[in-house]
């Protein structure tokens, strides 16, 4: 399973999988903080 690009950490972290993952996990805070703050003030 090593692969010549693989981007890792030092601890062996997949880089490209963490970021692949971050992508597909939905909102982020700041995103749903702003989502809040419309929705409790009325605007859109």
């Amino acid at each position: 399973m090593n692969q010549p690009n693989r981007k890792v950490t030092k601890t062996g972290t997949d880089i490209d999988e963490v970021k692949r993952r971050n992508a597909n996990s939905g909102l982020t805070y700041n995103q749903v903080k702003q989502m809040l703050g419309e929705q409790y003030t009325g605007k859109k």
